[in-house]
Formats: structure tokens, C-alpha cells, sequence
């Protein structure tokens, strides 16, 4: 390659409390504006800061679940800048004694091009800060003048940076993804990127191979993954081309134009010495406990990579499976939820044998589902995994009448539609449409006969050594059942009636 990629990402995540980092101001979604800006937002002269334990307690979570070095000791720090929508003149955040020290995100990396393999990266993180929001600007009303509205500012943030990792949009788009599914699945962020509570900052920079780092540029603000593969692909072949035509890549903030699919500098790149950090004289250091970090601990639930872990090691899943069932927590606790009602329903089948032998293909049949019948139906329907009409409980026990032979695979997709169009268990639907299997050996040996006795002149064309008749006779014995003889069953009577 003639250039390499060097990208870290910013990432601010508003945590999910219900008031804001210093004071007792709502930070609900959707007011109107101005209407939960408090003493402390608007900064009234004498207001003083309280911070708020919750925002604490969901940095110190995400701490632990990166493997990262919590501070017992960190403080806050005013960063000076003059905005309209900051009516300090300056942000409460932390500089140089963070909340949340060095830790790490281990990734699956789908590449966005060509026949390359997906693969596993692991994305240093350097810190993550708290710090508080800061207002909005309003441009363009009927008057034509710019509006400030308050509501969100004051609201808490942690602030995750990243180590400079990434070397592709492919790759900074599986962390923010990857850390996108874990501030969710950990409680401490509702991630919703429409309205804001998860806005990513991209630095890019291009360097020749063995050079030092290139100069960077900061993409603001980006609240779409795809628009952040758009703007890091541009930005990338932009710095490129620039010096290859003789430019100099100047430090600079860029915003993406999604319309043009182009970045363009907002303003020149501060440095930490432009903003003035100095310890916020308002707020004591935050000290943190070796008690309250194990507290907070023994609330984490299981993370995404243990689950993928065991659901490979466990159940027998691959790889991929696991890595997309766990893509949020509440399509890992669907597919657990099926999977349990499975597993019961197999091991009191005395039918099935030892239940350790079909428990991972039972695991594997739920899995085939979630990941292809249910998510297909979720993204006709517009619908999340928390508004799928069909149950944990009622998918598995209709996979239950798959592996028993009640019904077969195509008879289980017409379950399927019905219970999610009109609800219903498996059992009665299946009762109720006439979809229960022939898996009488009898019926079925009568109905090979018939066929075998109707069409000689195929039987001897098969037997002197053309194979691929047999898939004629599979279908005319199945069209003779109308689609109810067992498949496993009615292939091994017809070879056998053929063998002659």
C-alpha cells in the first residue's frame, strides 16, 4: 500500500439518568425549549455544581467492562471556549485525572469491500471522561435569527477516546458499533443516535509507510454508522489527494455533508492549551472506593464477548452465530429465552434420546431462526427485537414440532407467519391448518408402491444409473401426501423401494 489509514474516534454517550450531571434539572427528550434549563444550566450568578452519583457509578460500569483502570482519584477541570449555547464560557469536564483510565474493546471486523475474511481487532481505549453537555443552537427560524435552547445542557456525558487503532472505515465502524451495543447492554446509555445519545467524533489522518503520524482532522458530530464510513472514505482519498497534488494537510474540524457525501473544515483543530484547563475551584475531587467499584461490579450482567464465548463453547454455535446474537442484549435474551423452552421441552422428549445429543442442534435450529425468519420479519416490519409479536416460549415450541417430525420445514414457516400475523401457540395452529407429518412408515411405503407401479419406465431409467430421477419421485411422493409425508422418512423408503 502507498498510504496508511490511522483513525481514533471520540465518542460522547449520554448516560441514562434521569437529571443532569450538576444539578436536578430533567434531561428527558423532547421538551420544549428552554423549559429544563435550571439555575445551574442557565449559570446564574452563585449557583454551585452537585454531582450526580448515578452519572458517576455509569462511568465506573463501563470502566469495568472494558478492563479498565478505575481512578480512585480524579477531578474535574473547567474548559474554557465562548459559545452562545455555553452560558458559562467554559464546560465542566476532566483533563489530565480521568474517571476511567486505559482499557480495550475487542471487535469482529466486517470488511465493507472485496473477498477479505471477517476478523477479530482489539481497539485500545485510552480514557473516558465525565463532563456535561452543552446547549443548542437553532438556526434558520421564520424571523431568520438563531435561537439558543438550554435544555440539553448541563446533561452528562462520558466522553470514551480512543488509542489511534483503526486503520480502515471498516474497522471504525465495527468499534462504534461494537461500543454502540455494549453503553446499551450495560444500562448506561439508551444509544439512541437521532436524538443525540451517541455522537461519534472521527480523527483521520494518511501516512506513507514508516513515516510518523500524519496531520489530522476531526469529523464532528456523526450520528449514522453509515455516514461514518461515507465521511472516512472521503476524508481518507481528500488527504490523499491533497498531497499527492502538492497540498499540506492543516489540523482543522470538519464537518460531513450527507447530501454531497463531502467533509468540509469548520474551523481550525484546538489543542488542550487553547482551552485553559484548571481545576474547577466548585468541585471537590471525586474519590472513588474499592467498595463502591465492587459494588457497581456485582451489577454488571454478562458481557457480550463472555456470552459469544460460551455460546460457541456451550451450545456449539460458530463463531459468527454468536457474535450476531449478541449484537444486543435483547436478541441474546430472546435467543436464550427460546433456547430454554427448547432445551425442556428436548430433554423430557423420551423419544430423542440422550438430550446432550440434540440439545446443540436444537441451539442451532434457534439460531437459524432468530437469525433469518424472525430479523427478516422485524425488518419488513419496521419493528425492533422488543416488538416482535411471537415469544421466546412460542418460538421454541414450535421448533420443538421441527425436531420431533410433527411438522416440517415448510410447515414450520406457515406456523410462523400465522403466529406472527395472528398469535397462537404451535399446537394449535398446526392442528387447526392440518400441517402434521405422514410419519407413518405403512402410509408411506403404500404411497411408494403407487408411484414405483405408475412410472416403470422412470424406475428402470433410475436404475440403469440415471440418480437424478430420484428427485422426481421425491416429488411426486410429496405432492401425493400434499406436502405432509416426513421428508427423512419418505427418502429412505424411496431408496430402498428403488434399490429394488
Amino acid at each position: 500500500m502507498q498510504w496508511e489509514i490511522v483513525i481514533g474516534l471520540e465518542v460522547h454517550t449520554q448516560l441514562s439518568t434521569n437529571t443532569k450531571i450538576f444539578s436536578g434539572a430533567s434531561t428527558a427528550f423532547g421538551a420544549e425549549p428552554n423549559t429544563q434549563a435550571d439555575a445551574v444550566s442557565i449559570a446564574l450568578p452563585g449557583v454551585l455544581p452537585v454531582l450526580n452519583k448515578g452519572a458517576v457509578e455509569r462511568a465506573i460500569k463501563f470502566g469495568l467492562a472494558t478492563g479498565a483502570r478505575i481512578a480512585q482519584r480524579s477531578v474535574f477541570a473547567r474548559k474554557n471556549y465562548f459559545y452562545p449555547d455555553l452560558p458559562k464560557g467554559y464546560q465542566i469536564s476532566q483533563f489530565d485525572l480521568p474517571v476511567v483510565g486505559q482499557g480495550a474493546l475487542t471487535i469482529q471486523v466486517e470488511p465493507l469491500s472485496g473477498n477479505a475474511k471477517p476478523y477479530e481487532k482489539t481497539v485500545r481505549i485510552t480514557r473516558a471522561h465525565l463532563e456535561e453537555d452543552a446547549g443548542k443552537s437553532v438556526h434558520g427560524n421564520s424571523q431568520g435569527v438563531t435561537g439558543i435552547d438550554l435544555n440539553r445542557a448541563g446533561t452528562p456525558l462520558l466522553e470514551i477516546v480512543s488509542e489511534p487503532d483503526m486503520c480502515s472505515a471498516a474497522e471504525a465502524v465495527a468499534y462504534a458499533k461494537a461500543l454502540h451495543t455494549l453503553v446499551r447492554w450495560i444500562g448506561i446509555c439508551d444509544g439512541n443516535m437521532q436524538e443525540g445519545s451517541f455522537r461519534c467524533d472521527v480523527n483521520v489522518s494518511v501516512r506513507r509507510p514508516g513515516e510518523p503520524l500524519g496531520t489530522r482532522r476531526e469529523i464532528k458530530n456523526l450520528n449514522s454508522f453509515k455516514f461514518m464510513q461515507q465521511a472516512i472514505d472521503y476524508e481518507v482519498q481528500w488527504q490523499i489527494d491533497t498531497i499527492e497534488n502538492g497540498g499540506k494537510i492543516h489540523q482543522a474540524t470538519v464537518l460531513f455533508n450527507p447530501d454531497t457525501g463531502e467533509t468540509r473544515a469548520m474551523r481550525s483543530k484546538e489543542d488542550a492549551h487553547d482551552y485553559r484547563y484548571f481545576p474547577d475551584p466548585d468541585l471537590l475531587p471525586l474519590e472513588i472506593s474499592t467498595e463502591w467499584i465492587e459494588q457497581v461490579r456485582g451489577t454488571l450482567p454478562e458481557l457480550p464477548q463472555a456470552k459469544q464465548v460460551r455460546y460457541v463453547s456451550e451450545l456449539g454455535l460458530s463463531a459468527y452465530d454468536a457474535s450476531i446474537l449478541t449484537a444486543s442484549r435483547e436478541i441474546a435474551d430472546f435467543f436464550e429465552g427460546s433456547v430454554n423452552s427448547l432445551f425442556s421441552q428436548v430433554r423430557s422428549a423420551i423419544n430423542l434420546g440422550a438430550a446432550s445429543s440434540a440439545e446443540p442442534y436444537a441451539a442451532k435450529l434457534c439460531a437459524n431462526w432468530i437469525i433469518g425468519e424472525v430479523s427478516a420479519q422485524l425488518n419488513r416490519d419496521g419493528l425492533d427485537m422488543t416488538q416482535c409479536p411471537i415469544s421466546a416460549q412460542q418460538l421454541g415450541g414450535m421448533i420443538m414440532r421441527v425436531i420431533d417430525g410433527t411438522i416440517s420445514n415448510s410447515g414450520a414457516k406457515e406456523v410462523f407467519r400465522t403466529m406472527w400475523a395472528e398469535g397462537g401457540e404451535a399446537d394449535v395452529i398446526i392442528e387447526a391448518k392440518g400441517l402434521k407429518q405422514v410419519s407413518d412408515s405403512g402410509a408411506i411405503e403404500a404411497l411408494v408402491d403407487e408411484i414405483i407401479a405408475a412410472n416403470g419406465d422412470k424406475v428402470a431409467e433410475y436404475r440403469s444409473g440415471k440418480d437424478k430421477l430420484f428427485g422426481f419421485f421425491v416429488g411426486l411422493a410429496m405432492k401425493a401426501s400434499k406436502g405432509k409425508a416426513n421428508p427423512a422418512q419418505l427418502n429412505d423408503i424411496l431408496k430402498k423401494k428403488l434399490a429394488g
